[in-house]
């Protein structure tokens, strides 16, 4: 499976802001972004051209793929789907996006970072429904139960993303019991619901041309 494996730091340069992609690491002063706030490259402090039309748009699409770590051919499919359901197109895609499993464990705070939640579920320590489930693309439904498997729940990176998330808050649309590890989907996430610094007009306009 396809996957990227290079610096993600790289990425959060290249947008110009944090996409939170290493967890406790993007607020501290050791975020790269921090000591070099220009795009990566031998000509990064020299690209300072306007970005405007379809630059823009370009951008955010880019920006949110990378937020939540899937590559351009499924991100496609992500919005074609949501263009064939009924309602906003970018709210129905950034609904998908928010539905990932991986996703899900990232917001519950079971991880400290999107990836680190991928790579829970890709190793089986996430069950939806009483059943594990290894697929971080799986899509969330209203009444799922998320949790932790109760042999993993010692995994020092588990109990660190507890601690860390008892600061944070859980998502409107799920209720989490984060000293046992478990939580409910209660129901399909609304725009408002998602705090995301995304545009997703942009991106329905430029997958529309």
């Amino acid at each position: 499976m396809a996957r990227y494996k290079d610096a993600v730091c790289r990425l959060c340069r290249r947008e110009g802001m944090k996409l939170f992609l290493k967890g406790q690491k993007c607020f501290t002063e050791k975020c790269p972004i921090e000591k070099r706030n220009f795009a990566p490259g031998q000509h990064g402090k020299d690209r300072k051209a306007k970005i405007v039309g379809y630059g823009l748009q370009l951008r955010e699409k880019q920006k949110t793929k990378r937020m939540y770590f899937t590559l351009e051919k499924q991100f496609r499919n992500y919005f074609e789907k949501a263009a064939r359901t009924k309602g906003v197109t970018g709210e129905m895609l950034l609904q998908q996006l928010e539905r990932r499993l991986d996703n899900v464990v990232y917001r519950l705070g079971f991880a400290v970072a999107r990836r680190q939640a991928r790579q829970l579920v890709r190793h089986g320590h996430i069950e939806v429904n009483g059943k594990k489930v290894n697929i971080p693309s799986y899509q969330v439904s209203a009444g799922d139960t998320v949790a932790v498997r109760e042999r993993s729940r010692k995994l020092v990176i588990v109990e660190q993303a507890k601690e860390v998330a008892s600061h944070q808050a859980v998502p409107t649309w799920m209720s989490a019991d984060r000293d046992n590890y478990t939580a409910k989907v209660l129901s399909l996430p609304r725009r408002e619901e998602i705090a995301m610094p995304v545009n997703e007009q942009l991106i329905v306009e430029l997958y529309s041309k």
